[in-house]
């Protein structure tokens, strides 16, 4: 049943999280894990960085600057979809005054 939560384990830097979810999370929490872990390995690799703390610090920036800067793109793209249908808008409001 959907409504029914799993109780799930992930895990993140040598840790164990248990967590209870609902069914439709699962996949999602653990494809985040999994990435959480590569870039992990990513910073520990390319800048020597042993502390835990240090490292998690990192990816959390990178995924909070991602998904900002995703953000501002969607908000560009909106805004640039709004002034070709203002500038479609005004062209065809020219047409049919004709």
């Amino acid at each position: 049943m959907k409504n029914e939560k799993l109780k799930i384990k992930i895990s993140i830097a040598d840790r164990v999280y248990p967590l209870t979810v609902f069914p439709q999370q699962e996949e999602g929490l653990r494809k985040a894990a999994k990435e959480i872990e590569r870039a992990i390995k990513q910073f520990e690799q390319s800048y020597a960085v042993r502390d835990t703390q240090d490292v998690l610090a990192m990816c959390a920036l990178q995924f909070a600057a991602k998904n900002e800067q995703k953000s501002i793109d969607n908000s560009n793209q909106v805004t640039e979809a709004e002034e070709k249908l203002n500038a479609l808008n005004h062209l065809l409001t020219e047409f049919l005054a004709n």
